[in-house]
């Protein structure tokens, strides 16, 4: 069983900077991808990110396209989400999720991922 958990969130000022990391343990092979959504109060989960582990291709969402960058390290298991002038509207809860074989969905689909972390809670001030 593949368990996923995210550190690094807070509180940071609108401009400020961020960087969140995942860890995955469990994991006995190599995964298709991993990726960040976040889902802010009274709204639906939106789509930040993905890495795809073999081909190193990244995607992004378009709010964040530009601001925001992902990682991995393959050593620890491990995928990154540098962020970067953050605004108000990028508060909200950021969730990890990993996809270990492709499915047929799209990695901005939350249907995409087979496991997910508990959440972290960024807070961008104004």
């Amino acid at each position: 069983q593949v368990q996923l958990v995210e550190s690094g969130g807070g509180l940071v000022q609108a401009g400020g900077s961020l960087r969140l990391s995942c860890a995955a343990s469990g994991r006995t092979f190599s995964t298709y991808a991993m990726g960040w959504f976040r889902q802010a109060p009274g709204t639906e989960r939106e789509f930040v990110a993905a890495f795809r582990w073999s081909v190193g291709s990244t995607y992004y969402g378009d709010s964040v396209k530009g601001r925001f960058t992902i990682s991995r390290d393959n050593a620890k298991n491990t995928v990154t989400l540098q962020m970067n002038s953050l605004k108000p509207e990028d508060t909200a809860v950021y969730y990890c999720a990993e996809a270990v074989l492709w499915n047929g969905v799209a990695l901005r689909d939350a249907g995409a991922y087979d496991y997910w972390g508990q959440g972290t809670q960024v807070t961008v001030s104004s």
